[in-house]
């Protein structure tokens, strides 16, 4: 593949750049999710449903997905580490101003610009660490994962204390607060980009050779109800929780997110897992495991709620790894184009997973939303063990990747 040199890269220094794609990630995930402990808290401000409040969660899931596929064209005009620094800069404006939010559609307003400057860190985080670590990248990908873990907890949780021990438009101001120290630790510590992709040309005709790919569309379809369970059941939970008999406050509903700290902690065991027996069998196992913690959240006694939602994080997080990593064996060119592709559906499965299951809450309360998360899991198993490959189809993960930096460095 043709390599595009950048000459004024600095060398990596006691691991900076290792430090900065991690701080990318953080920044990333900080802001985008963490309205959801505060939605019972905004519903009563706005005098919303948990429907329509959840519009907070999902329009920003939709303009993330609008805006994935293009930011990699920008990027190769202006330069990753440029864009990516320019993104974490204006993300943290919107996030801050959203506390100046006077009426509902002045939040969504800055809501959705939050969605729109996200990809521009992640997606090109991503990009930056497969380009200039032709060795290793999986070690320094697991710490971005780290990163983007963690900045996904701690703007939950710091938003649910502010808000509970200050009020909602404060925790905006801290959480934008924080995302600008971390474009600028980016701009500090990240080297220019010393390697660059060349462009990929006929790029309308590549994509719709990918959404031709059967086998791609069914990974599409994976990721989509992925995204769709996760925010489904954690933007719908907090109403749950927030109600009889529970009576939690925001700060209990942010502790509610330390389950996914557990789910992260198990997710890179099951690495082996997946290369063993295949990403359909794989998927298919974590289905079946986050179908299983989700039923336990049906049990209304909090130690069995929380046990569930852990499950069901596992089996999700495996899931995503599962749906990720078949993406470069199903698609056959241009893999980079099929990978933003899958961020478009992927964040599109999360915006109606937090909108849809409100229509279900409103008529048939926490049950109903169980009942439509678990059909949407079970259907999409099904299109992924109907239209995946069989292991001894394919190579392991760990075996593709290892053959693509050959093939990239040959």
């Amino acid at each position: 593949m043709e390599i595009e040199s950048k000459a004024e890269a600095q060398p990596d220094t006691n691991g900076q750049r290792t430090a900065a794609v991690v701080i990318a990630g953080f920044c990333a995930f900080l802001g985008l999710y963490a309205p959801q402990p505060m939605l019972p808290e905004l519903a009563r401000s706005f005098q919303k449903t948990p429907g329509q409040i959840s519009l907070l969660i999902s329009l920003s899931t939709i303009a993330v997905a609008l805006a994935a596929p293009f930011v990699g064209t920008l990027s190769d005009r202006w330069g990753r580490k440029r864009l990516i620094v320019l993104s974490a800069l204006l993300l943290a404006l919107p996030t801050a101003l959203a506390a100046t939010a006077t009426s509902f559609t002045q939040l969504l307003f800055w809501r959705f610009l939050v969605g729109i400057f996200t990809p521009g860190v992640f997606a090109l985080t991503v990009t930056y660490i497969n380009e200039e670590w032709p060795h290793g990248a999986g070690v320094v990908m697991s710490a971005y994962v780290s990163g983007t873990v963690s900045g996904g907890f701690v703007g939950r949780m710091l938003a649910a204390y502010v808000t509970d021990y200050g009020n909602w438009r404060i925790s905006f101001v801290v959480l934008g607060l924080m995302n600008l120290a971390g474009a600028l630790l980016i701009w500090r510590l990240l080297p220019v980009e010393r390697h660059r992709s060349a462009r990929v040309k006929g790029m309308v005709k590549t994509m719709i050779g990918h959404l031709s790919n059967k086998q791609l569309l069914a990974t599409y379809a994976a990721g989509f109800c992925v995204l769709f369970s996760l925010l489904g059941i954690f933007t719908y939970v907090n109403f749950l929780l927030a109600a009889k008999p529970f009576y939690m406050r925001p700060a209990a509903l942010g502790r509610v997110f330390m389950v996914y700290l557990a789910g992260a902690a198990f997710t890179p065991l099951a690495g082996r897992f997946i290369d063993r027996q295949g990403q359909r069998r794989a998927f298919t196992l974590a289905i079946l495991i986050s179908l299983g913690g989700v039923l336990l959240t049906l049990i209304p006694f909090v130690p069995v709620v929380m046990t569930g939602l852990a499950i069901f994080c596992t089996g999700i997080f495996i899931g995503q790894s599962s749906a990720s990593s078949y993406i470069g064996k199903a698609a056959h060119e241009a893999k980079a184009a099929a990978v933003g592709l899958y961020v478009t559906a992927y964040y599109l499965g999360g915006s109606f997973g937090a909108a849809v299951p409100g229509f279900f809450w409103n008529r048939f309360g926490w049950g109903g939303c169980v009942a439509l998360i678990a059909l949407a899991q079970i259907l999409t198993a099904a299109i992924a063990m109907s239209f995946w490959r069989a292991k001894k189809e394919v190579e392991p993960a760990s075996a593709y990747v290892a053959r693509q930096f050959v093939e990239r460095d040959a």
